[in-house]
């Protein structure tokens, strides 16, 4: 029987995040501590635990068929690996980054100096494009430390909240992308193998769009249903069920999250009342 081998960082929030998904997609997992290999009971797949940086080596010698990895990763290590989808978590930005006392106008201005970065691959393919020559000093660990210790001029690194550049004296001048988690696969994977992680795709785009909308109830007059319909088109229409009160409906639809308050608001003024908001587990479409 064919099993789905799917790498994932063996550590740190994005571990917890990839294994928090899975289990949303129903899949029990048989992982204890300091594993390096876990399986599910309830469904064809085999977890290993990597370092996230061997992720994308792994994919492209088919060690592995897929794996949930930060695409700033892809970017650096394996852009010719197929991204399945986007999963909405771990977000961060790859950043440059000078110290505080810079004075900086534009990208021209690093023009000759040295920059320190784990990501080598990414620096050189955008200082090129932007024909400015940088000295490359490439380096693991806490990046952020190195202009402090005069080893760099400035650095290029993973940019979440800008706290660990605050501490460092340093402030955020370009984003070089965006990142977020993604499901990357091998481009060895067998066909047999593609079918199985074809249905766990279909589970996690079920997740991810319940995640992103909310299940809402109201009860508005009769003659107000048209226009409330109109402004809730996640469905292809709102479930109407009348209630006791003459000229009265309880009205049953979704909402998209990044939606919420501005429709609670329009709804209001239209007239609705005892709205209540519900989150949704999963959401088949």
């Amino acid at each position: 029987m064919s099993i789905l081998k799917i790498a994932v960082q063996k550590s740190g929030r994005l571990n917890e995040d990839s294994i928090q998904i899975l289990k949303d997609c129903g899949i029990s997992i048989n992982n204890g501590n300091d594993q390096l290999k876990a399986g599910a009971t309830n469904f064809p797949l085999e977890i290993l635990f990597l370092r996230n940086s061997d992720i994308p080596q792994y994919l492209i010698d088919g060690v592995v068929d897929a794996a949930i990895v930060g695409d700033n990763l892809l970017i650096e290590k394996g852009k010719n690996i197929h991204v399945a989808e986007k999963l909405g978590f771990s977000k961060c930005k790859v950043s440059i980054a000078v110290p505080k006392t810079f004075e900086y106008n534009s990208i021209q201005d690093l023009d000759g100096l040295r920059i320190a970065t784990s990501y080598p691959n990414t620096v050189n393919d955008y200082f090129n494009s932007k024909n400015v020559q940088v000295d490359l000093h490439q380096i693991s660990g806490s990046v952020e430390i190195a202009p402090n210790i005069g080893l760099a001029d400035a650095i290029v690194d993973i940019v979440s909240s800008g706290s660990t550049l605050f501490k460092n004296n340093l402030k955020e001048v370009e984003v070089i992308f965006k990142s977020e988690a993604v499901l990357a696969v091998s481009p060895k994977i067998t066909t047999e193998v593609q079918i199985i992680l074809d249905k766990l795709q279909f589970r996690i785009q079920s997740v991810l769009k319940a995640r992103k909308s909310k299940y809402i109830l109201m009860n508005l007059p009769n003659d107000k249903i048209e226009e409330v319909s109109r402004i809730l088109p996640v469905l292809k229409s709102p479930t109407i069920m009348p209630l006791t009160k003459e000229g009265w409906s309880s009205l049953h639809s979704v909402i998209e999250e990044d939606a919420f308050w501005d429709v609670i608001e329009q709804l209001k003024q239209i007239g609705a009342e005892g709205i209540l908001v519900v989150p949704i587990e999963k959401m088949i479409l």
